[in-house]
């Protein structure tokens, strides 16, 4: 019998704790865990996504409402349990994210490793048209079109800032 990744999926009321111990064990601290609590409290959590293997929890993603522009989603936290990393299943969740993105015409931006997030289907060059508090060399854009957007200021949701 194979044993590997089941499909992503929504997560699921009482799955909290099992994600919660996923992002400390992922991230080897709290401030992941504390950030996706925040989001959730303050009501900006626009989705949370889980991918299984062999059970239980071993990916993760948070999209919440950009306070601007309107209708625009930040991507984060991500992460894949420390015993699944490189398998593959990060990358997996993230290109369908990024697909979902581009047929769903949302703009979805994220702050991370460029070589892994360009892989699955963001883009830095089309972020560079963006303006943020967080450095431009480590921003993407995954959503509609192929184009640069016209300059766009982003403003995260507070929780954010707590990460500074």
């Amino acid at each position: 019998m194979m044993i590997g990744p089941d499909f992503s999926r929504e997560l699921r009321r009482g799955e909290e704790d099992e994600v919660d111990t996923l992002l400390r064990k992922a991230f080897d601290g709290s401030g992941e865990a504390d950030l996706v609590r925040a989001l959730r409290k303050d009501g900006v959590m626009a989705g949370e996504s889980v991918a299984t293997w062999d059970g239980r929890i071993a990916g993760y993603y948070a999209l919440s409402y950009m306070v601007a522009p309107k209708g625009w989603l930040c991507l984060a936290p991500v992460a894949v349990s420390p015993d699944r990393q490189r398998s593959g299943l990060g990358r997996r969740m993230i290109g369908m994210l990024a697909e979902w993105a581009r047929l769903s015409q949302t703009y979805v931006v994220v702050l991370g490793q460029v070589a892994f997030y360009e892989r699955a289907g963001f883009s830095q060059a089309r972020a560079q048209g963006l303006t943020s508090l967080y450095p431009l060399e480590h921003m993407m854009l995954a959503g509609p079109g192929v184009d640069v957007p016209k300059v766009v200021a982003l403003k995260y949701p507070k929780a954010f800032a707590k990460l500074d």
